[in-house]
């Protein structure tokens, strides 16, 4: 067969490769410690340039699941260097069975950071970041949790509390905590239904923040992200 470069379905061929790695490092077909056959090898077998094999390996690179040294190859590492909060890396993670521990600490992290995110968000919202709350919440009742569209509004919903506590270092958490809030609800969503609609939590949300009560929307936060680890662990 002929090699060819052309991206499958419209997609970068590099970003593909990078995509299967990725989902195999993830989900343990290789283990930490593992050493990949060499690039020649490697980019023979999967038909592709060796070219598109290296930018692939850079990729993972720089996701932390891989590192390349000189006389002893590319190499898969160790877990506590992957950069667990990468979308495409939590992606990966939920194309087999995650598991309980890894997905109680997604849930421990929303509970960090998100109740405290909606309480500086109460302080301190201006009329755009209401606006695009309410907004949010509305495409979310519109479509519902079952579609793409009412996920997309879901993360939005997330975003936008995040950008009103006005803190940088907060809203650059926004893809990683959007991300982990898309792959969970798809997965609770995988076998059944929902087991019980979310909207009024988020509601609840809303009108705390709107109304400018610190306590109510931390307090509205925390049951939200409580109620939603119990309807994920029934999916388990």
């Amino acid at each position: 067969m002929a090699r060819s470069d052309k991206p499958p379905a419209g997609k970068r061929i590099h970003g593909s490769i990078a995509e299967d790695l990725g989902v195999a490092i993830v989900t343990g077909r290789y283990q930490p410690g593992d050493v990949l056959s060499g690039e020649v090898e490697f980019s023979e077998r999967l038909r592709v340039s060796r070219t598109a094999y290296r930018e692939a390996v850079r990729i993972l690179a720089a996701k932390g699941l891989l590192e390349s040294r000189p006389k002893t190859g590319t190499r898969i590492t160790e877990r506590s260097r992957w950069n667990l909060l990468d979308p495409d890396v939590l992606a990966w993670t939920f194309t087999a069975e995650p598991s309980r521990d890894f997905i109680r600490d997604l849930f421990e992290l929303r509970m960090v950071v998100e109740p405290a995110a909606a309480e500086l968000a109460a302080e301190r919202r201006t009329g755009r970041d209401l606006a695009r709350m309410g907004h949010a919440l509305g495409d979310m009742e519109r479509y519902g949790l079952a579609t793409e569209e009412g996920r997309a509004a879901d993360r939005m919903f997330h975003h936008a509390i995040l950008e009103a506590t006005g803190n940088a270092a907060l809203t650059t958490l926004s893809s990683s905590i959007g991300a982990a809030i898309s792959w969970t609800t798809r997965f609770k969503q995988r076998k059944r239904k929902l087991p019980r609609d979310p909207i009024p939590d988020h509601r609840a949300i809303y009108d705390a923040i709107a109304d400018g009560d610190r306590a109510a929307a931390r307090a509205a936060m925390t049951e939200l992200v409580r109620l939603a680890l119990i309807d994920t662990e029934l999916a388990l």
